[in-house]
C-alpha cells in the first residue's frame, strides 16, 4: 500500500458504509463500493439487487455505472475502485471491462461465503462442458449470426472498448 493509507482507510471505511446502509434500507446483500478519481469519490453505491428486482445491481455495478456517467466515459482509467467486499465473478469481469487503476477490497469471498454469499459455485460452472451446466445452455447456430461481428469489423468510425 502506498503512503497514503489515511484516504484508503477513508474510502474504505465510506464503502462499508455504504453496505450498512443497503442492508438497513432492505436494498439488496451487505455490499458497498466507491469509485475515486484525482482523491475525491466521483461515485458510489451499495447493493440494489432486492429494490431494483435486478440481479446485477451489485455494489461495484452500480458504481461503475455512476462513475462512467459521472465521466462520460465508459472506463475508469485513472480511477480507484474500494468494494467492502472481494468482487464476486460477474463484478469482476464488469471491473476488467471499465479497467480501473486499482481496486481494493476489505473482506474475502470466505467472508462472504460465510455471511450465506457464496460464488464458488459459479466459477465451478465456467469450468464444465455447457451439457453439464445447472442452467441448460445449448449452442444454437445461425445462418446470420456473426453478421454483426462482420458489421463491427467494416465499420470505420468504430470505438474500440
Amino acid at each position: 500500500m502506498d503512503n497514503n493509507t489515511d484516504l484508503h482507510h477513508q474510502f474504505m471505511s465510506r464503502a462499508i458504509a455504504l453496505a450498512r446502509i443497503g442492508v438497513q434500507k432492505n436494498a439488496g446483500g451487505p455490499f458497498g463500493a466507491v469509485i475515486v478519481k484525482d482523491g475525491e469519490i466521483i461515485a458510489e453505491g451499495h447493493n440494489e439487487v432486492l429494490v431494483n428486482n435486478d440481479p446485477s445491481a451489485h455494489a461495484e455495478i452500480t458504481a461503475i455505472r455512476r462513475a462512467c456517467a459521472a465521466l462520460g466515459d465508459f472506463q475508469l482509467t485513472g480511477c480507484t475502485l474500494y468494494t467492502s467486499c472481494e468482487p464476486c465473478p460477474m463484478c469482476l469481469g464488469a471491473i476488467y471491462w471499465a479497467r480501473p487503476d486499482k481496486v481494493y477490497f476489505a473482506c474475502t469471498k470466505k467472508d462472504a461465503a460465510t455471511a450465506g454469499f457464496d460464488d464458488d459455485f459459479i466459477y465451478r460452472e465456467l469450468d464444465l462442458p455447457m451439457d453439464q451446466r445447472s442452467i441448460d445452455m445449448e449452442h444454437l447456430p445461425h445462418d446470420h449470426s456473426t453478421t454483426p461481428f462482420e458489421d463491427w469489423g467494416k465499420k470505420e468510425d468504430k470505438i474500440p472498448y
